[in-house]
Order: structure tokens, then sequence, then C-alpha cells
């Protein structure tokens, strides 16, 4: 099913909890996501990013539960989604920097990591084991009304498997968690569709650990300073996106690509006239906003079995088309299982 324009009354609803629910977003679908969470279980929402798996963050269980559902790294940190500002302040510690980033950019696709508050209420396993807590307030409306119905911070990695392609649709989510959780909370396409940014303030300079639809640029101009990008520890992130692999698809990637090799999926960008079954074009018009939008869709569409790899051509490496380039650098980096591919 194709969710980007969805009609909540034609949403199959499963009433066997061995199923996963396939849920709309009306006033029952949210009442019911709400009733899961403040229960201790696991749900995904939409987000104007990509797809969620949320569960209350103050709730070791609860939270151990997204570890094992996605079978994701314990060592990786998670992001808590909260409503409004006002409610970061009673598990985090902002100062002007983050006040002013806030003030302009939530709700939005931005995170912002801010010391952690020794008497907070989320679970030690969101920040996996550091001093830190990553935040962020999401504008989709789907997300807030949920929030607000939950009353609860909610921890949200992306609702898929460890290290896949983040899923953009509710159908995403199905298949890569169906049967692995009790409910899914459909909202139509993603609109962002890339992970949102994440910045640093807990040391004098701000440091950029994720890049999205906020860009370096953006965040510069608001701070009135320079932003420097980190180089990261893949072995311990200190947030979400940072592992040198992630974001892959079972098919290997390769980029700088000018044309595709007969067993190869292309994923082109830009006016290319190039066509076919195994070609996907981010954007004809060149737009890294509609790529960024267009790219995890695009990449799980051409992870077809009978293609051996997926070939990008070169993205423009700046504003939004940084943020499409890590993902495709991660994409496209050895997996554990696979070493020595590329």
């Amino acid at each position: 099913m194709d969710d980007t324009a969805f009609d909540p009354a034609a949403l199959p609803e499963a009433a066997n909890e061995d199923r996963t629910a396939l849920v709309g977003a009306g006033t029952g679908g949210i009442a019911r996501a709400a009733e899961l969470l403040r229960a201790g279980r696991v749900v995904a929402f939409p987000t104007e990013t990509v797809y969620g798996l949320g569960a209350d963050a103050t709730d070791d269980r609860a939270v151990a539960a997204i570890f094992e559902a996605k079978g994701r790294p314990r060592f990786n940190p998670l992001i808590v989604h909260v409503a409004e500002t006002a409610a970061a302040e009673a598990f985090a510690v902002p100062d002007d920097r983050a006040h002013r980033l806030a003030e302009t950019l939530w709700p939005g696709p931005l995170t912002l990591v801010l010391p952690r508050r020794a008497d907070a209420p989320v679970s030690l396993l969101v920040s996996a084991g550091l001093d830190t807590v990553a935040i962020r307030v999401p504008a989709h409306p789907v997300a807030q009304a949920l929030l607000r119905a939950v009353g609860r911070p909610v921890a949200a990695p992306s609702a898929n498997r460890s290290g896949e392609v983040s899923p953009t649709t509710a159908q995403h989510v199905l298949e890569s968690l169906g049967g692995r959780i009790p409910l899914i909370l459909a909202g139509g396409k993603a609109e962002v569709g890339l992970e949102s940014t994440v910045v640093d303030l807990t040391g004098p300079r701000p440091l950029l650990l994720r890049p999205g639809a906020v860009t370096r640029e953006t965040l510069a101009d608001l701070l009135g300073e320079p932003v420097d990008a980190a180089a990261g520890d893949p072995e311990r992130p200190t947030a979400p996106g940072q592992l040198t692999s992630h974001y892959a698809p079972r098919a290997r990637v390769r980029l700088a690509a000018r044309d595709a090799a007969p067993d190869e999926a292309l994923l082109t960008f830009g006016p290319d006239l190039r066509k076919g079954p195994r070609v996907e074009n981010l954007s004809e018009a060149g737009d890294l906003v509609e790529a960024a939008a267009n790219l995890f869709a695009a990449l799980r569409r051409l992870d077809r079995p009978d293609v051996a790899a997926i070939a990008v051509v070169p993205i423009p490496d700046e504003d939004l088309g940084a943020a499409i380039n890590d993902r495709l650098r991660r994409a496209a980096a050895p997996r554990p299982e696979q070493p020595g591919t590329t």
C-alpha cells in the first residue's frame, strides 16, 4: 500500500496482537497509539523527517523494547521527542544558543544534544551511558497530537531494522518491522525524507553531528559563529546516524557512477533522460529538497532481487546535498557482516 495520500478509513486494523496493526491517524488511532505507549509498548508514528519507532522515554523496559525490535546496538543513543520546547527543560540544560535555535527552528527537523540533568526522568538507555541527551520537537501534526495525548517524552529512532534504509511511509515500516511491533500509526509520506539535523551544544563550539534539512550554513547564521563538523567515533556514537554503515539497502551501493552495469540499477539526479525499471531519478528538476524527500523510497524501489548493486550519480555536495551524500556514503560503507563490500 502506498500511503502518500492515505485514507484512514481504508486502513485495516489488526485485532490480533501477534500481527502489526496499521491504523489511520484519526482521533481513535491517536488514542490507541497513546494507550500502547503509556502501557510500555512500542509504536511507529510519522514525523516530517522519517517514521519513528517510539516508546515512553521514562520507562527502561519500554526503551529496551526499541532496541530489541530494531536489533539496534545499545551503545547507539536515541532522540527524545517532546511536544514543545518547555517540556525539554525537565531533563536537559539548554543554554542561550539552544534557546536561539529552538525559538527559530522548533518545531522542525532539528535535534539538539544538550547536557542531561542529573535528575532527568528519562531512561539512561536513551543516552547510551553518556551525560548528554538528544531532543527534538517534531513539526508533523500527527506526531504533535500523539505526543500531547501521551503526555510523556517519547524516545524514537527510525522505524526500521537497524542499519537498513529509513522508512518514509507506513508501508516501509510494515515491510521492515511487521510482526515485531503492535501498531503503526499512518500519516502519509514524510515530507523531508531525511533524519533530522543533529547539533551538539555541550561544548564551547557547536558541532554538527549529523547533517539534515537544517543546513550547517543556517545554523551558523543563527548562532553567529562557525559550526564545526564532528568527525565522530562509530564505535561510540554521541548521536544517532553516526555508525559507519547505515541506511543500507541489501544491494551494494556504488557512488560517483556515470553509468550502470547490466546487473546494476541506477540512481540519478537532474535532467537525465535515462529511463527504465531499474532507473530512479531523485529530481529531474535538480531540486535538492525534492531529492532528499525521494531518497530512501527510491533506494527501496531499486533494491530488487535482480539488482547486484545500485550505481549512484554524483549529487551536488552543497546545502541539503551534504545530508543526501552523508546518507549515501553510509549506505555504501562496508557492512560488518559483509567485509570488503563497497
